[in-house]
């Protein structure tokens, strides 16, 4: 079935108006599945979308978290580190089912069943996230070439500027050399954390019992805070509107069977790339742990804190290179996700008619410009306050990204026979309620000094 067709998909009723042009039209449907054969085989043709997704859950700005819970705590946040990704997985099969039974991501949704005194705010918001998620992978990946090369942070978050030709030379040659990048960047980055846990050589009964609930995680007022924390950064508002789109670069069936085929094989490849981000995010904690906290040194929470310390500690002076290694390569993948995002989102909410090269120049600049003159202007001390500060406004926007994901996922009306189950969407309004407060406490404690 060609793109075309796909698209002519029927629409449920529920809508204030028409669908328009597909998600990032120039790949819609540009991936061909296969219509029969065993799980397996199916499978293969859509993996790909769930680890571009996974790139948002390690992130240079999870990695601060990480190694605070590991250098204070030891291993005892793994069991918070498991229970949002469970959370982030649930999220993300939403989304999944969104874009494939409606044919809409979810800013587009967004776009099509609110007015525009609704919709043009939240589009203005999600623009506010998007800036915020690229701030800290801007400058995530300029600490990552400072750290390797010595390159000033001033030059190296100008570097990251050029991810968006990169990004313009690979989808010009397919959308899976994109996915193929990502996927090997994460292949890089897992072969780091894994030469370094090796070097650490943790205490891996420690480490099993670290993913078991504990009560002190809520007796004790510094855990329970940094455990706030992880579950709080978790589910950034750009990894919604990035699977509802570029799931849609799969070509599948357009009847219910198909699409309902389609979401489970969707589902399946989101659950498993979330899974091996939850490997990284445990290997930064466990890293920390094993050494930082092992140390006695329970205030590591800097990248380049990090970085210095871990050639004494493990007496090895490859051991900081890779953990820049690390950190650059998912500084890239970041930097590559979040500028797709970046598309999504403006051409979803505004339905723009602009060639794709002047699209994602319009939308890289949106978020390099603050990061480029914030980090000129202020250096090192700037860029850590913008990271602080980026984090505060992706809380404040994740309920406008959530609710509607969980409403439109839940209408009939909208979604047809594929609307979610009532059980998924009593989870899934949980999971978000159990967010939005966590993250509703986060700005309270920041407001007021205590965080």
């Amino acid at each position: 079935m060609d793109a075309p067709t796909q698209q002519s998909m029927t629409d449920a009723s529920g809508w204030r108006r028409e669908r328009g042009r597909p998600p990032l039209a120039e790949v819609f449907g540009s991936i061909a599945t296969r219509p029969s054969g065993s799980l397996g085989k199916k499978l293969i043709a859509f993996l790909g979308p769930g680890y571009l997704v996974a790139v948002g859950y390690m992130d240079p700005g999870n990695w601060a978290t990480s190694l605070a819970g590991g250098s204070k705590f030891g291993y005892a946040l793994l069991t918070i580190a498991l229970l949002s990704n469970l959370m982030a997985i649930l999220l993300q099969a939403l989304c999944a089912r969104l874009g494939i039974a409606t044919g809409r991501d979810l800013a587009q949704a967004c776009r099509d069943a609110f007015p525009r005194l609704v919709s043009w705010p939240l589009w203005v918001l999600a623009e506010i996230a998007i800036c915020a998620t690229d701030l800290a992978e801007v400058i995530g990946t300029a600490i990552g070439l400072n750290l390797l090369f010595h390159i000033p942070l001033e030059i190296g978050v100008m570097l990251t500027a050029l991810d968006v030709f990169l990004i313009l030379w690979l989808q010009n040659l397919g959308f899976r050399y994109i996915e193929a990048f990502v996927v090997t960047l994460l292949g890089v980055i897992a072969i780091c954390f894994t030469i370094q846990i090796a070097m650490a050589d943790p205490d891996w009964g420690a480490v099993i019992r670290g993913f078991a609930p504990t009560t002190e995680v809520v007796t004790n007022p510094d855990m329970l805070y940094l455990a706030l924390g992880i579950i709080g950064a978790t589910v950034m508002p750009h990894n919604l509107y990035l699977h509802s789109g570029v799931v849609q670069t799969r070509c599948f069936g357009s009847s219910v069977g198909d699409r309902r085929e389609a979401i489970n094989l969707a589902t399946i490849d989101s659950t498993i790339a979330l899974m091996f981000a939850l490997l990284i995010n445990a290997s930064i904690l466990i890293l920390a742990a094993a050494t930082f906290n092992k140390a006695g040194k329970t205030d590591v929470a800097e990248l380049d804190q990090a970085h210095s310390f871990l050639a004494p500690l493990l007496g090895s002076a490859i051991a900081p290179t890779l953990f820049g290694i690390a950190l650059l390569c998912c500084g890239m993948n970041s930097t590559v996700t979040a500028t797709l995002s970046g598309q999504i989102v403006m051409e979803g909410f505004l339905d723009i008619r602009l060639p794709s090269w002047a699209r994602r120049l319009i939308t890289r600049a949106i978020a390099i410009v603050p990061a480029a003159i914030v980090t000129i202007w202020f250096g090192e001390k700037g860029s850590a306050q913008l990271l602080i500060l980026s984090q505060v406004i992706l809380s404040l926007q994740l309920p406008f990204a959530i609710v509607p994901l969980v409403m439109f996922t839940a209408d009939r009306k909208k979604m047809g026979d594929l609307a979610a189950p009532r059980w998924v969407t009593a989870l899934a309004a949980v999971t978000a309620a159990t967010i939005i407060a966590l993250n509703i406490k986060l700005l309270v404690d920041f407001a007021l000094g205590s965080g």
